[in-house]
């Protein structure tokens, strides 16, 4: 065996040079480190066999390189040594997994040498029970389900991993099938024959798994079909789902070591970490089935709503365009009529240019809709262009009865924009507004500054937009009004979405319709 490997950490070079000799004389090979940040790097590169370390140092206690220790070096042995032992600290180094603990000054050199000749045993004693470091590759398998479906691989990773930790030359993986009967899914190694099928299932049945020695106790007829197949030893572990019924198998040849309980132990482990693995992967290809079959779903619900809208849109569009265009054609056949007095000819042909113009509105708006500007971006005064519309439009105003009430709270800062298009958002506003007070009212616009944006508020005193027009009034053609258009709140919605900001309308604020707008500043 080789020579044990004692790390000593201290921050007193008198105790570390003295355990060093006390333990190099016994046979052990020594190191020696008073500064635990620099045990701790030791610990990163080298390994040891016993990590010896005193518990009250500066900066870094014994307790923590401990836990960098038991992260680095999982096998190692840990001893703590402290000049002032208590209740606590013992059961502070039992929590902690410490193998040891000794008291300073040593009277003796030898109770320094039984000391970590006795954590070194209980460690070793530790190792041997407690092997589930072994299952760290198969938990890498398991990670490896969040980007892998197929089961083949993952049986193969499973095999691979029964081999590696139980050191077998032979391993399988046997499934039941409809009829009752097993099926071989993976396998390492030589084949079973047919006359082991029904050894498998009976552990099956019995959910047992079974330990075969061919050199050891127990069933002599077991022990002679290993023996036939020149195998020394055998482990069958069932794996017993609601959806899934296995046996894992694992053997050595017959000049291989026996296997033994704490392989066992281990395989169990192993087959249950197995069983998850092999659910976790069916669950995820399934899972991504069903989200392929969503996404086919929402794909074929999008195309039938881009077919129903079209269909809307192009029986909208035929109303808006078909109703002035009936209107000029009576206009124009009455007033080709020879016997019509010169004023009711001319009132006909006012009639014609009006509907003619009410069609060219239409058709810009449309075209605002479907062909938004891409004029450059400017800086724009949101308080100068108010005011500027107010004065543009004050005559209307006056002629509405309609009062305008701006307040303006804080600095209102510049905005990057579109100047025009921002200009025809609040027109359309206010135009709703005069339209949805025909006897006059107050239209109040507040507006302040917000992290990252300017915040506009219409609100107008008529009588609001019933409860259930509300979610259509951005979309086109959709009008509460009689003769609208139906277009001015979807271009203007369009507009402020293409700067980055929003439109809504706030139901809850009354008694009217109140409508916000958002802006950002930036560009």
């Amino acid at each position: 065996m080789e020579t044990p490997f004692v790390f000593v950490v201290d921050d007193e070079p008198g105790i570390a040079l003295l355990c060093k000799r006390l333990l190099t004389r016994a046979g052990y090979k020594v190191e020696t480190q008073t500064d635990p940040h620099q045990a701790i790097n030791y610990l990163k590169e080298n390994k040891i066999d016993l990590l010896l370390v005193d518990i009250r140092m500066p900066e870094v206690d014994g307790f923590e390189v401990i836990q960098h220790a038991q992260r680095l070096q999982p096998d190692a042995a840990m001893l703590i040594m402290t000049g002032h032992g208590t209740v606590e600290t013992a059961i502070r180094a039992l929590r902690q997994g410490v193998d040891g603990l000794i008291l300073k000054p040593f009277s003796k050199g030898s109770e320094l040498i039984d000391a970590v000749k006795l954590a070194l045993a209980d460690s070793q004693q530790k190792r041997d029970a407690a092997r589930t470091q072994a299952l760290r590759p198969l938990f890498s398998v398991t990670e490896s389900l969040l980007s892998e479906t197929r089961r083949e691989p993952l049986l193969d990773l499973i095999i691979s991993a029964i081999c590696g930790h139980l050191k077998c030359t032979h391993a399988a993986c046997y499934q039941q099938n409809a009829d009752a009967n097993f099926s071989l899914l993976a396998s390492r190694g030589n084949e079973l024959p047919k006359s082991f099928f029904d050894l498998i299932s009976r552990v099956d049945a019995s959910a047992t798994p079974m330990l075969i020695n061919a050199n050891g106790p127990g069933d002599a007829a077991l022990k002679t079909l290993l023996t036939s197949l020149k195998l020394g030893a055998a482990i069958l572990v069932p794996i017993l789902r609601p959806n899934l019924r296995m046996v894992l198998y694992a053997a050595r040849d017959a000049n291989e070591p026996p296997l033994r309980e704490s392989d066992l132990e281990l395989f169990q482990i192993l087959a249950r970490q197995a069983a998850v693995a092999l659910e976790n992967a069916r669950l995820y290809a399934e899972q991504l089935d069903y989200v392929r079959k969503v996404e086919e779903s929402q794909k074929a619900l999008l195309q039938a709503e881009k077919m129903a809208a079209a269909g809307r849109l192009s029986a909208s569009i035929a109303h808006e365009v078909n109703n002035p265009l009936q209107a000029v054609q009576n206009c124009m056949h009455l007033a080709g009529r020879e016997d019509l007095p010169e004023e009711k000819r001319k009132e006909y042909f006012d009639l014609a240019r009006t509907e003619l113009e009410r069609l060219i509105l239409t058709v810009r708006r449309m075209l605002d809709f479907y062909r938004p500007g891409t004029t450059a971006l400017e800086k724009v005064d949101l308080a100068e262009m108010l005011q500027y519309i107010l004065n543009l439009m004050s005559k209307q105003l006056s002629e509405s009865n309609v009062k305008i009430i701006i307040d303006f709270i804080g600095t209102i800062p510049t905005i990057k924009a579109v100047g025009s298009q921002i200009q025809q958002v609040f027109i359309n506003l206010i135009l709703n507004a005069m339209d949805a007070m025909p006897e006059g009212g107050i239209l109040n616009i507040k507006t302040r500054p917000l992290k990252g944006g300017i915040e506009i508020i219409f609100q107008d005193q008529g009588k609001g937009i019933p409860r259930e027009k509300q979610a259509n009034i951005f979309e086109p053609f959709f009008s509460t009004k009689d003769g609208g258009t139906g277009l001015g709140l979807t271009v203007s919605y369009n507009i402020i979405t293409a700067h980055g900001g929003t439109l809504e309308l706030i139901p809850e604020r009354g008694p009217g319709a109140c409508f916000r707008i958002f802006l950002p500043t930036g560009g």
